[in-house]
């Protein structure tokens, strides 16, 4: 960077970021960050511009523009206030610049925007750049969370399993449940797998497909699936589509498929008051005798 240029930037660096800071005021009113409080817009613009002329004194980008693009991302604020911030600090510096000479000629004019354009496209680059990779990390884990979330496969006794769904039924997330569904049988040893739907909005004819296809794939590996959640609405669509659900049992609640499943295990619910009062009748019975 040329010398007298930074020179002349320190020196008037404190004018600079006031007319900085009143056009980033007063184009907030129509943006997004209207929405944001004055105390966090007003710290995080001092941040910003605190980095920009560092990256002055030390002639180049700084390590300090990772972790502020890293906050930004995780605070949720877009891209476009970084790159507009920037484009909009380019502006105010050249025009400040070509106000504090007393003759302005082209060959002036040219080093100014050349200067301008060294010191601001670096710092463009890098946070660009650093924001996408912070940006890509956080979806890349989301998407690995949201995948672990979106077909679990819960062991709720032995041999006894169940996958909860909510939420749409795509191509992809078929996919995933029906690896999971036959991973989770063989890992649990699960005699019956239960598939919730109550989370379900719509069932239609792919996602009906879909189910049929994963239980027809536990019945290969010697498992038992009931369907559970069945609602009116989703019942009646099913009809009406035609759809033969009848290779695997179908239950309305969640507690009546685990009634079920007890009993393909050859387990059953007691009542343990009832079975208290019958050993109480038992036991009066022998003191009496």
């Amino acid at each position: 960077m040329n010398r007298e240029f930074k020179r002349v930037v320190l020196e008037n660096s404190d004018a600079i970021v006031k007319m900085w800071l009143e056009e980033l005021s007063k184009n907030r009113e129509n943006d997004y960050t209207s929405t944001i409080s004055n105390e966090l817009f007003n710290n995080t613009n001092r941040e910003f511009v605190n980095i920009i002329f560092t990256s002055v004194e030390n002639e180049g980008t700084t390590k300090e523009l990772e972790s502020f693009s890293e906050r930004l991302v995780n605070l949720g604020w877009p891209l476009s206030y970084l790159t507009d911030g920037l484009q909009s600090f380019r502006r105010v510096s050249i025009n400040y610049l070509l106000s504090q000479s007393k003759e302005v000629n082209s060959d002036f004019f040219s080093n100014v925007l050349q200067a301008v354009d060294a010191w601001v496209d670096p710092i463009i680059n890098q946070l660009v750049n650093e924001y996408s990779g912070s940006w890509e990390n956080i979806v890349s884990l989301q998407r690995v969370a949201l995948q672990e979330l979106s077909a679990p496969l819960i062991p709720v006794m032995d041999n006894i399993t169940i996958m909860p769904l909510i939420g749409t039924i795509d191509t992809e997330r078929a996919k995933l449940i029906m690896e999971n569904l036959l991973d989770g049988v063989i890992k649990h040893n699960a005699e019956v797998v239960l598939i919730d739907i109550t989370g379900v909005p719509v069932v239609d004819t792919m996602v009906a497909h879909h189910i049929i296809q994963a239980a027809e794939a536990v019945r290969l590996i010697g498992s038992t699936c009931i369907l559970v959640g069945i609602r009116p609405e989703i019942a009646q669509t099913i009809v009406n589509l035609g759809i033969d659900l009848r290779k695997f049992p179908t239950k309305s609640s969640l507690r009546k498929g685990f009634k079920t499943a007890l009993q393909l295990t050859n387990r059953q619910i007691n009542d343990i008051e009832k079975n208290n009062e019958g050993i109480e009748k038992i036991l009066g019975s022998l003191d009496r005798e």
